[in-house]
């Protein structure tokens, strides 16, 4: 049973870095199709290209973040956890995707092993140990204090650049920004691949750990490739719901203001993976820097019903992610213990 929980595990794994792809893409190419920085092909061929070496950079960071993260249980008892987790995260991030919502991966996740987790400890099996560092470092400060951060930031950082752009026409300044904008969409996909492949790539090796089969202080060559290329294939097919979202449902930005949301995230991303080892997520931090930057304008014109509506699903993420994988987690309970 072990290893039948721990080859669905990495299966499993594989469609949330795909699925994670396929959905946050919008993170690197919304503005700049929007801006017509780049065409949408170039954008995602763009954002492909840097994801996987973001997350093949990203091995030597996974075993920082996975002995910060929660400690499992070994057997099919923590694998069936990460299963349920997993599958939570998969229906919910699908279902945001659906609704042109932009969603944390990172949080559903979490989410969902504290919910597994729970059940685990209701039918008398193993918890997961390690829950009040999660709480606090993986859902309270992505979920609250980043996306602030990433706000306040991006709406500042509009003065100083407005300024030194001030003495050149619109046109120059529009065509100055649509060619930063090429390098900061680049910049936030290597961000993208450094934080959730991490995500993903600890969970293998959580897996793999739980299973017997390594003692966690190395991260296989097969983990980081597998990762990579099923985010890099998502991002390749990914859809554009989310994107029409953030480059048009939302707000409207100029090239200067999208360089700089683009900029902030990818800064944040960075100093979260290599400086922090602290999960951030790319799209509370890409959306809140969009919003700051956008609102830092004459006309901002802000939907703000929209607003509402994507802060109550960041919300709700952990909270639905967390009560479908309790359910799970206790349908897989019988064949657990047999």
């Amino acid at each position: 049973m072990t290893v039948a929980f721990l080859v669905l595990v990495v299966g499993l794994a594989s469609g949330f870095a795909f699925l994670n792809g396929f959905r946050d893409v919008s993170n690197a190419v919304a503005l700049s199709t929007r801006t017509r920085a780049l065409t949408p092909s170039v954008a995602v061929l763009l954002a492909g290209v840097f994801s996987f070496l973001g997350v093949m950079l990203s091995g030597s960071f996974i075993l920082a973040f996975t002995q910060s993260w929660v400690t499992l249980p070994s057997g099919a008892g923590g694998l069936s956890m990460l299963a349920s987790a997993l599958v939570a995260s998969i229906l919910w991030g699908i279902y945001g995707w659906w609704g042109g919502i932009p969603l944390s991966s990172t949080n559903s996740l979490v989410g969902g092993l504290i919910g597994a987790g729970t059940a685990s400890v209701l039918v008398g099996g193993d918890s997961i140990r390690g829950f009040d560092g999660v709480i606090l470092a993986q859902v309270v400060l992505p979920l609250l204090l980043s996306p602030v951060i990433a706000f306040v930031g991006a709406y500042l950082l509009v003065w100083p650049v407005t300024w030194a752009a001030r003495y050149s026409q619109p046109n120059v300044v529009n065509s100055r920004f649509r060619r930063a904008q090429a390098v900061s969409a680049a910049a936030v996909a290597f961000g993208h691949g450094l934080q959730d492949g991490q995500r993903t790539a600890a969970v293998m090796v959580l897996a793999l750990v739980a299973a017997g089969l390594t003692g966690g202080d190395a991260v296989p060559l097969w983990v980081l490739l597998l990762t990579a290329v099923m985010l890099t294939a998502g991002t390749l097919f990914g859809g554009w719901r989310i994107s029409h979202t953030l480059g048009y449902k939302l707000l409207r930005v100029d090239p200067l203001r999208g360089f700089v949301a683009q900029t902030l995230t990818s800064v944040m991303l960075f100093i979260g993976a290599i400086g922090l080892h602290l999960p951030l997520s790319t799209t509370h931090t890409l959306t809140s820097a969009v919003l700051g930057a956008g609102t830092n304008q004459r006309f901002a014109g802000t939907n703000r019903r929209l607003v509402r509506r994507i802060l109550l699903f960041w919300v709700a993420t952990p909270v639905v992610a967390a009560a479908a994988a309790f359910v799970l987690e206790l349908a897989f309970s019988p064949l657990v213990r047999r």
